[in-house]
């Protein structure tokens, strides 16, 4: 009869390792993709903590030259006050941020906003994470920058 094998034909394909190795690339590949996309989600967190010291760094240098002696040409003040500082940092807009939350605050730890005081700007942001299988679904973040104010 045709249909029926041998046992010798019926070992041999039960000894056949032609799937074998189409089994090991598909679990080799899913962890490797796992890695490559945690690596790139490792990289996004390194971008935006700078930009976001970036951001603190910014503000400062805003806050530095727009102290309470600042004026423009025309004589007219260009103070800026705490709300003033926080939102032109919250508003730099640059690029990439992960749609976050970014909460900023500006201290001065001198007491004043006069020339030769110091003033702090502190960043934090909420990093939302896009892995799957990952608990935690937002990764905090924390900068600040302190300069002398200038004018």
């Amino acid at each position: 009869m045709p249909w029926r094998l041998d046992l010798r034909q019926l070992r041999s394909r039960l000894r056949d390792e032609q799937g074998q190795s189409l089994v090991e690339f598909a679990i080799t590949f899913s962890i490797l993709i796992g890695f490559v996309f945690g690596f790139i989600e490792v990289c996004l967190m390194f971008y935006t903590y700078c930009m976001i010291s970036e951001c603190a760094r910014e503000g400062t240098r805003y806050a530095a030259v727009h102290g309470t002696t600042c004026q423009t040409a025309a004589l007219a003040s260009c103070t800026a006050s705490t709300s003033d500082i926080n939102t032109y940092v919250a508003h730099l807009g640059y690029p990439n941020l992960a749609n976050g939350t970014m909460i900023v605050s500006t201290t001065f730890p001198d007491g004043s906003e006069a020339p030769g005081n110091h003033v702090k700007v502190a960043v934090k942001y909420a990093f939302p994470i896009t892995l799957a299988f990952v608990p935690s679904n937002t990764w905090t973040m924390s900068t600040s920058s302190t300069v002398t104010i200038l004018l």
